[in-house]
């Protein structure tokens, strides 16, 4: 129960742990300290539960002992959609700290059972092999570097690790609550098969993720402004993945219909919000601002350098950004922002 993966990466500077105070993330937190690794961490009181303001100080006073900072967020969300806009929270903040105070990753305490909670979701879904491996053990989201080291481990070895070394924790009682459609999956599915079949399973994520590694092509954009592109890499596939990933750190979730809909017309608006513009070589992706006035040399200029024409409203208004995409567009020019 004491290999952690990428063990190595973790010893690199310092590192912030995602901390509830539940079962996985307590496991984690001794596992660190029994492995010498440098690390703080961060924990987000939503007070939904009766317990949330004894959580958020039991964190407070398990790191003091240990000599840790404890960062602490506190929130109150409204409205539908509560776990989406708790991970933007909760993501925003962790992001902050990792700037703010120079952390190498950010830590979380997934397990093998939420790998497969989360695979048996998506494929009741519809989704690819990348999507299927959401969870992963390594992964970026933003500018964060993002380490689980625990999801090689199951519920029943972290929690006989609690029990044996008598480490107090929480439990969320809301984790029994079916109503939620992740703890339908984990009593009805997940939860049987991993008691049966956890080596098997185990193997099974670990060569999937080295497929996953194989088959989809990584990209990165560049930022100027607003504005956001990538060089294209050999398939699709990768593409429209690579577009999903970075649209999510924008906050916002492409539906099946749209990825559909972006693979035939290379160019779709997303939610309202964003136009994606695929290009032979280059995609692009900025805020969709349709209706704006544009002067006749403007829109020559946009013409000849073949923009598209819903990327233009909003290239309008941001000189710098227009400046990126004409010298992307421009053969032999500087590939930079101003």
């Amino acid at each position: 129960m004491r290999e952690l993966l990428h063990l190595d990466r973790l010893k690199e500077g310092k590192v912030l742990l995602a901390f509830s105070g539940g079962v996985d993330s307590s496991a984690l937190f001794h596992l660190l300290l029994e492995n010498s690794i440098a690390f703080d961490i961060a924990h987000v009181n939503y007070h939904t539960r009766p317990t949330s303001d004894e959580e958020a100080s039991s964190a407070e006073v398990l790191a003091q002992a240990h000599g840790l900072h404890c960062y602490v967020h506190s929130c109150h969300l409204s409205g539908s959609n509560f776990e989406h806009h708790a991970r933007t929270q909760r993501y925003q903040f962790f992001e902050y700290l990792i700037k703010k105070h120079h952390y190498t990753y950010l830590l979380t305490a997934h397990q093998l059972n939420d790998r497969l909670e989360w695979l048996m979701m998506q494929l009741c879904r519809g989704c690819g092999l990348p999507e299927l491996l959401g969870v992963k053990s390594m992964d970026k989201r933003g500018d964060i570097t993002l380490i689980r080291p625990l999801l090689q481990h199951d519920r029943q070895e972290i929690e006989e690790y609690l029990s044996e070394h008598q480490l107090s924790h929480f439990i969320d009682e809301s984790n029994h609550d079916e109503k939620y459609t992740r703890n339908r999956f984990r009593h009805q599915f997940s939860t049987p098969l991993m008691r049966e079949h956890t080596d098997a399973l185990r193997r099974s994520f670990r060569y999937l993720e080295e497929d996953n590694e194989n088959l989809i092509e990584t990209i990165h954009f560049e930022e100027c402004d607003g504005l956001y592109w990538s060089e294209n890499p050999i398939n699709l596939r990768s593409l429209i993945y690579g577009i999903d990933q970075q649209l999510k750190t924008l906050g916002i979730l492409m539906s099946s219909s749209e990825k559909e809909d972006l693979k035939k017309e290379k160019s779709c608006v997303i939610s309202r919000k964003y136009i994606v513009s695929i290009e032979d070589n280059l995609t692009f992706i900025s805020p969709y601002h349709p209706n704006v006035i544009m002067d006749k040399g403007f829109k020559e200029e946009c013409r000849k350098l073949k923009i598209n024409p819903k990327l233009r409203g909003f290239l309008y208004g941001e000189p710098k950004a227009y400046t990126a995409i004409r010298r992307l567009k421009e053969p032999l020019k500087p590939l930079q922002c101003d």
